[in-house]
């Protein structure tokens, strides 16, 4: 048994044991993928896949245990690189991140301007995309570090911690008959047409819950799964945007849109960052978590890796 043959076992599950798509995303072929498959199966002595013909149909009871263990192997080999990059290349290398729009856009540029002020040798890439795709780029080892606000914590591959708190904010068209109330209920937002993120972005399952809980019905006209995008349709009258604080953070004052806090409304949300469980961390990963909050260790972040307790609040 082989590297390639635990590779392709892997792949072929995460491509929903498409053996073609396999062997694309692998740039192999899918005829040297099948024979590694079964050679690896008759080493082993059991069938890893269950087949109609020369199709997979799905992974066996004894496969799912090889399965598990190859994760394993693979993970381990995956650290074993990270470490000979480590100490190849103490302060050089790059950092992978995989988070949403919201945060990319508002939180994380100072974040990583510090951190390439202090490891200028020390590339970012960028991955953005929803928190459950987020969540598997973290898992499947296409990203280092993941953030977002939904999902992050549901995944038994993470390992993930609070980094910061927020909450929403309303926006509107300057002069808009809201700006001028001293506190807004959900009583009066329910009668306007809203603007807001999608179901799966940006704390959206908090701004539903606390309509249902008062048996309101919001008319939301439009969801998106950037601010900007809904600022923009908030400038054309589409009607009242409800966003994340940070996108109004840095608004000029007096300019054609005004805000107003709503966290008394749709209360706390926490946004977490995430590591694979079992992953080697490089030192300028644990650094760039310290620059992303004053709550993150570099001893709590070892903790929680080595499985010190999984209920982390700020």
């Amino acid at each position: 048994m082989n590297l390639h043959q635990f590779r392709f076992v892997q792949e072929a599950v995460r491509r929903d044991l498409n053996l073609t798509e396999t062997a694309k995303a692998l740039f192999t072929s899918q005829p040297g993928i099948s024979k590694a498959i079964l050679d690896l199966e008759a080493e082993l002595g059991i069938d890893i896949f269950a087949r109609h013909g020369k199709r997979l149909r799905r992974v066996t009871e004894p496969g799912r245990l090889v399965l598990e263990s190859i994760e394993a192997i693979m993970r381990e080999v995956g650290n074993l690189k990270r470490i000979g990059e480590e100490y190849s290349m103490q302060d050089a290398g790059t950092l992978s991140i995989a988070t949403t729009h919201s945060q990319a856009r508002y939180f994380l540029p100072g974040p990583v301007a510090q951190l390439r002020k202090r490891f200028p040798k020390v590339n970012i890439s960028l991955h953005q995309g929803s928190p459950d795709q987020v969540a598997r780029m973290v898992i499947e080892e296409l990203a280092d570090v993941g953030l977002a606000t939904e999902s992050l914590a549901g995944f038994d591959g993470l390992v993930t911690l609070p980094c910061y708190e927020w909450h929403h904010a309303v926006v509107m068209p300057a002069g808009h008959p809201l700006a001028q109330l001293e506190r807004i209920s959900l009583e009066d937002l329910a009668v306007l047409p809203l603007v807001s993120y999608h179901p799966s972005f940006s704390g959206r399952t908090r701004l539903d819950q606390a309509f249902a809980a008062r048996n309101l019905k919001p008319n939301i006209v439009l969801e998106a799964i950037d601010a900007d995008v809904i600022k923009t349709y908030v400038r054309v009258g589409l009607g009242v945007g409800i966003v994340a604080e940070l996108a109004v953070r840095d608004d000029p004052p007096g300019g054609d849109l005004v805000s107003r806090p709503v966290g008394h409304l749709f209360g706390q949300n926490v946004t977490r960052i995430a590591f694979k469980r079992g992953a080697y961390l490089r030192n300028f990963v644990y650094a760039f978590a310290e620059m992303m909050s004053d709550r993150l260790s570099r001893k709590l972040i070892v903790g929680a890796m080595a499985g010190d307790g999984d209920d982390y609040q700020l």
